[in-house]
């Protein structure tokens, strides 16, 4: 599902590489934790995975479509694959739930009727059912990133990235936002999941992938990590 082999990134000749020579297999319906402190990489995997950067040297291939030979027209057909939830929510403010998570379909160019039925199985699915008219300022941080994670998903994606999702959040949203990860990966989406809380990591004991200073050092099955 997700492969890079020997991957390199640099930003600045005069600097060390941001990833340096990463090797990392994903299979499907995976659910991954990837962990490292800050500048230690994660940033720019996931900006690799997203095509928003292309790699200085190595292989990647993602549900297999190849990167060397991706063009650029065909990079939103990829992003559709990948569905991605940021720590900030990056919510539209003036739009409600229910317009938040359609707006993902809308640019998808899917039909009012396909929008109509897709949407509030999506709305339920995250737990925010009867909250479909609300606007994000009106919601909890939780459930904001519950608003997020449903326009993630709505286009269906193999793979969800979600990027430091609960950075915001105090520990119960915290812990509720894990538990609905794992609903996810339940039904059969790959999930990656960034994060610096050590204690969601070691309650999980799920796949550990560790980076410090650009390269993997640690990749472990039921892994721990401490800060």
């Amino acid at each position: 599902m997700i492969l890079l082999d020997r991957v390199t990134k640099t930003y600045d000749k005069n600097h060390n590489p941001a990833l340096n020579r990463v090797s990392l297999h994903i299979s499907p319906k995976e659910f991954v934790i990837l962990v490292g402190t800050s500048g230690a990489g994660k940033s720019t995997l996931l900006k690799l995975l997203t095509r928003e950067e292309k790699p200085s040297s190595g292989k990647i291939v993602v549900g297999g479509i190849d990167y060397d030979t991706l063009k650029d027209k065909h990079i939103p057909l990829l992003r559709r694959k990948i569905g991605v939830v940021f720590q900030d929510f990056k919510l539209l403010p003036q739009r409600t739930v229910f317009e938040n998570v359609a707006f993902a379909l809308e640019i998808a160019g899917m039909t009012n009727r396909e929008i109509k039925t897709t949407v509030p199985k999506v709305i339920e699915l995250v737990g925010l059912k009867g909250k479909e008219k609300s606007f994000p300022h009106q919601l909890s941080g939780g459930e904001r990133q519950r608003v997020a994670i449903a326009r993630a998903i709505v286009r269906q994606p193999k793979i969800l990235v979600a990027d430091e999702p609960t950075g915001n959040l105090d520990p119960k949203h915290s812990w509720d936002i894990v538990k609905l990860l794992e609903k996810i990966n339940k039904y059969g989406t790959t999930v990656l999941l960034t994060t610096h809380n050590a204690e969601i990591v070691n309650k999980l004991k799920r796949r550990v992938v560790v980076l410090e200073h650009g390269k993997i050092t640690s990749d472990q099955v039921q892994g721990s990590y401490k800060q």
